[in-house]
């Protein structure tokens, strides 16, 4: 935008303003003014013939209503520019302000105190000039003229001719100070008004920009959810296919020399499936997807059974992991998420902690429990603070080593406590550590015991299993991992050879990719089979991490797994299916 665009429009929008105002105080003005003119009249009406003051309050009434009729149609006459409308306005003030100064003619006849009382109803009339039409200046002065400065040479003929005193001249010299400081003034008025528009108009164009530059920052920020999602799809497929053919190769019989080699491939496919899932965690909260399911549960279980875990890593790097809670600390929200929380909490804590310990302590106040997740590391900057919980930043990770992560995991600790409604600070000193602190409410209800279910044992010969999936790489290496685990697989890769293959043999459960060739995808497939046979365990399997995706898996109410699937995942699922569902098959399971 130029400077001279930028200019002209506050400019205008004060002369649109103008016109508005002088519209909207168009009947304000109109009564009072008549009523100080009936003064005027009712005083010449004691020295002049009725035809003269008549004929004066008439002409003064009708042109008060012309002209109030006119400043209201002001803003809808568009056909005129702006500058012709407040000429016409300018105008209208000069002729209204003549025909008051007509008044004068009945000056002379007036005794002393009815030409004061004159001069100050032409004065008054004036002020509601300048207030009426916020100090524009060539309004004011367009009314002043004709009549203040006509009163106050009326004043000065009135000593002249009739030999009055001092006095005389005087109120006219004040007449013409009090109008110039009137037209000054008006002048200063106007000046503040146009100064608070131009302000305005700034502000204006300001939000204008901002709203711009928050409407490309959404833009992006989809941008990057769709590059995420679909870099993310890209890389889950062969990703997936690898791990299906790592795990089948790790339950074959092999060297020793080939099981290393077979172990180092699992860990290299553990991390890459770590940083997937983070990205997957990332558009599940922002697709808005994850539900919060709250139960009642001990905090200091969590926290025992999160120090267990974390010693071992601790260990690695020679740091102590210490926990303090009292024996009952019970709160009732999602158990699953707020570990999640914890985890990332302890995990950042180990990670950038070189020498020392790290604290996990829950202390608990009247109504609420106080966990703080507390490190000895290298602390960060204060300026630094503000960025942490930001997607993929990472303070001292400039080579951007693997081992550190993405630089996600605070990224979810945020979107996970706005999702369970609890409260996360954070202080931090360079050198000396970092200090997290969430805090939580207490709950008072009794802990119900509930007794786990006895599981049934899978038997996977007997399992016949249909995968749908329109990648070759990814269903041989389904059909290579299902096959050993003692299963029947069949592989088709659309509904269409899916309903085929199910109509000749009957699957026990489907194995679907989300996302198949053209507008074909696992959902459709799953429920066209099913309408063959009701009731059919089914799995999607999805390497899509666009929210909509993961919304529209989330509304059909099916199983799902993401890619890259680990082996002992996917086989906890499918026993899951089977041992969960209302109706389970008898086949499938060893009695």
């Amino acid at each position: 935008m130029s400077s001279s665009k930028y200019h002209q429009t506050p400019t205008a929008n004060i002369e649109q303003e103008l016109l508005r105002m002088l519209a909207h105080q168009g009947w304000m003005g109109l009564i009072p003014t008549f009523l100080l003119l009936s003064v005027i009249a009712s005083f010449a009406a004691e020295y002049v013939s009725a035809q003269y003051w008549v004929t004066w309050i008439t002409l003064a009434t009708c042109f008060l209503l012309f002209r109030s009729a006119i400043l209201i149609k002001l803003p809808s006459l568009v056909q005129y520019s702006d500058q012709a409308r407040l000429r016409l306005a300018i105008s209208l003030s000069a002729i209204n302000g003549t025909i008051h100064a007509l008044s004068l003619a009945f000056f002379p006849d007036f005794n002393e105190h009815q030409r004061m009382i004159q001069t100050m109803i032409l004065m008054g009339i004036g002020s509601i000039t300048i207030m009426t039409t916020a100090g524009f200046l060539p309004i004011s002065l367009a009314y002043i003229a004709p009549t203040i400065l006509s009163t106050a040479s009326m004043w000065a003929v009135v000593a002249i001719t009739q030999e009055s005193n001092l006095i005389n001249y005087v109120i006219a010299i004040m007449l013409i100070c009090s109008s110039l400081v009137m037209l000054n003034l008006s002048k200063e008025s106007f000046e503040l008004i146009k100064g608070f528009f131009l302000i305005r108009g700034q502000q204006e164009s300001l939000n204008a920009q901002l709203q711009r530059a928050l409407q490309e920052a959404e833009n992006a920020s989809r941008a990057k959810t769709r590059f995420l999602a679909s870099a993310s799809h890209d890389l889950r497929q062969p990703i997936h296919a690898l791990s299906l053919f790592s795990g089948a190769l790790s339950r074959r019989t092999l060297d020793k020399e080939s099981r290393e080699i077979a172990s180092h491939m699992d860990t290299a496919l553990q991390s890459l499936v770590s940083h997937l899932d983070s990205l997957l965690d990332i558009s599940k909260l922002d697709a808005g997807i994850v539900q919060a399911n709250n139960t009642l549960f001990n905090l200091r279980l969590m926290g025992e059974r999160l120090q267990t875990e974390f010693i071992p890593t601790a260990g690695e790097k020679k740091l102590k992991i210490w926990f303090d809670c009292i024996d009952d600390a019970l709160v009732e929200t999602d158990e699953f998420l707020l570990d999640r929380i914890l985890r990332n909490l302890l995990s950042n804590g180990i990670k950038y902690t070189k020498n020392g310990s790290v604290l996990l302590s829950i202390e608990t106040q009247k109504d609420t429990h106080t966990i703080t997740i507390s490190d000895t590391g290298q602390g960060i900057p204060e300026n630094e603070q503000q960025h942490i919980f930001e997607e993929f930043y990472q303070l001292d990770n400039p080579e951007r080593d693997n081992t550190k992560g993405l630089g996600l995991g605070l990224a979810i600790v945020r979107r996970l406590v706005n999702l369970l409604n609890v409260k996360i600070t954070m202080k931090s000193t360079v050198g000396k550590g970092t200090h997290f602190t969430i805090t939580i409410k207490r709950s008072f209800k009794k802990p119900v015991i509930t007794t786990s279910a006895t599981r049934k044992k899978i038997s996977w010969n007997i399992i016949n299993a249909l995968v749908i999936d329109d990648e070759e790489e990814v269903g041989l290496g389904m059909q290579a991992l299902l096959e050993g685990l003692g299963c029947k697989v069949a592989i088709a890769d659309s509904t269409e050879s899916a309903l085929i293959l199910a109509q000749s043999n009957k699957p026990n459960i489907i194995l679907a990719d989300l996302r198949l060739r053209g507008t074909d995808n696992g959902i459709l497939s799953i429920q066209a089979i099913r309408k063959i046979y009701p009731q059919l365990p089914a799995i999607l399997i999805s390497g899509d991490t666009a929210p909509e995706r993961l919304q529209e898996a989330e509304k059909a109410t099916i199983s799902i797994l993401h890619k890259p699937v680990l082996v002992y995942e996917l086989e906890q699922a499918i026993a899951e299916v089977f041992q969960y569902i209302e109706e389970p098959q008898e086949s499938c399971l060893e009695t």
